[in-house]
């Protein structure tokens, strides 16, 4: 609903907490994660909080006074967080601590980006050593993808982009190998480079004919995994037999990396304090929150792959 509070990747210090609040106190360090899950539900009992369907429980009744308003009316929160403001104020099971040392400019990456590509080779994929990999769209949470699939022992990380720098930038996460979609086609350059195609697929731009390729570049067996946000209304094109049945393929839907905030973020927290993950890379740019417009433009065009407001 309109007004909404857009921005969901947040870190920063908890200034002031409520009452019934326990997990968290005033000074620590936190990164905010929208897998909001209520800890209750059979789903998150059973570590699955990115399949909670009971998360309207951590609002507010209507009943109370709205968390953010403005002149007496509610102001949405975009999924329960609302970061692009000087001050967010979320639920504690947002909240998950952040150690000292990793700076806030990197770690509000943590909560969504990072959870939500690595998380998918990791968690949702389960890629085992040897595995081959294509990762097909190299934004923030594709090469979160890449460097997840690389740190899990795939034998082959395929980048395949539309944009040279983009899939420079790819090889710094752990990409073996890179396919450039404009000059050659994508599915037929993955299946070349591995003699048949890979043992899984990330689609990570949210385009019908990008979906159809990971499917497509596939070997026997094969799992494509689907992470872009999808327009309401897409399908895919396929032929049932001879691209799934036949070949034994599976398309998974993956939301937020299959990610169980309070486990997975410390752990790459820890990675990237070892120097074992790249976070550093993935923020070529710190902007002001008056130049939110500006850099959406340049995330737009592909020039870079996240911008973090550090200046209010």
């Amino acid at each position: 609903p309109m007004p909404v509070l857009l921005g969901h990747e947040v870190a920063g210090e908890v200034v002031e907490t409520g009452a019934n609040v326990t997990s968290v106190k005033v000074g620590d360090r936190i990164v905010v994660c929208m897998v909001a899950g209520c800890g209750k539900c059979p789903q998150c009992r059973a570590a699955r909080p990115y399949r909670c369907q009971r998360t309207a429980s951590l609002g507010r009744s209507p009943s109370d006074p709205p968390r953010i308003s403005r002149s007496g009316g509610a102001i949405t929160q975009f999924m329960g967080v609302g970061g692009f403001a000087e001050r967010v104020l979320v639920h504690e099971n947002l909240a998950i601590p952040l150690p000292d040392e990793i700076p806030f400019d990197v770690a509000c990456l943590l909560g969504c980006g990072v959870v939500t590509g690595a998380g998918a080779a990791i968690n949702t994929a389960g890629i085992r050593p040897g595995d081959t990999v294509a990762v097909v769209g190299c934004g923030g949470v594709g090469l979160n993808t890449i460097q997840g699939a690389a740190l899990a022992g795939a034998s082959r990380v395929i980048a395949v982009d539309l944009q040279p720098a983009k899939l420079e930038l790819a090889k710094k996460f752990g990409a073996t190998d890179v396919a450039n979609a404009g000059d050659a086609d994508a599915v037929e350059a993955v299946r070349d480079l591995t003699g048949g195609g890979v043992d899984f697929s990330f689609e990570v731009i949210g385009m019908q004919p990008t979906a159809e390729q990971a499917v497509r570049m596939l070997t026997v067996g094969g799992t494509a995994l689907l992470i872009g946000v999808q327009k309401p209304g897409n399908k895919l094109d396929l032929d049932l037999f001879g691209e799934i049945v036949l070949p034994q393929r599976r398309i998974v839907g993956v939301a937020m990396g299959s990610t169980s905030p309070h486990r997975d973020i410390p752990m790459f927290a820890d990675l990237y304090l070892q120097g074992r993950f790249n976070l550093d890379d993935l923020v070529p740019d710190r902007i002001t929150l008056d130049e939110i417009g500006q850099s959406y433009q340049l995330l737009a065009g592909g020039a870079v792959a996240r911008a973090v407001v550090t200046k209010f």
